[in-house]
């Protein structure tokens, strides 16, 4: 059997952006993954309980301070494991990565779940409450930005 495993000098060289990304790529997967399941939980206590009671633009604007709030704890927990650079590019990437996941993590349950189009989820998103909560997914996308160490 013959080993095609590189040797010497390449089998230790890893250029410092490769860490760097592959870190920015998974602390924004480690990030959505966290407000997800937080969000998850609200978002089943606010569709089933708050929205029917005081109406779904009511019900988000009070759940929308909480998620908020849960994305700063998280963002800043995520930011200190993870060791996500402070520059301006690791720290959108970050947030891009999140916000990009929590969409497609979205749109998703919205059609398996919940039997709509991706159309239905888009046109949802143009809402008052939808705008209201796409305002919130922008800010949670920027949070890794806006987060001091």
């Amino acid at each position: 059997m013959i080993n095609h495993e590189p040797r010497g000098l390449l089998a230790t060289t890893v250029h410092p952006l490769t860490i760097l990304s592959r870190r920015t790529a998974e602390a924004g997967a480690a990030y959505f993954a966290i407000v997800f399941a937080v969000g998850f939980a609200l978002g089943t206590v606010r569709t089933l309980f708050l929205a029917p009671r005081l109406g779904e633009q009511l019900a988000v604007v009070i759940e929308l301070p909480i998620m908020l709030g849960a994305s700063w704890i998280a963002c800043g927990w995520v930011l200190r494991r993870w060791h996500v650079a402070a520059g301006v590019g690791s720290r959108l990437t970050m947030g891009a990565i999140a916000f990009a996941l929590l969409i497609i993590a979205e749109a998703t349950l919205s059609l398996t779940a919940f039997d709509r189009s991706l159309i239905d989820y888009f046109r949802e998103l143009t809402t008052p409450h939808g705008l209201i909560g796409l305002a919130g997914q922008i800010v949670f996308a920027l949070m890794p930005l806006l987060h001091r160490r």
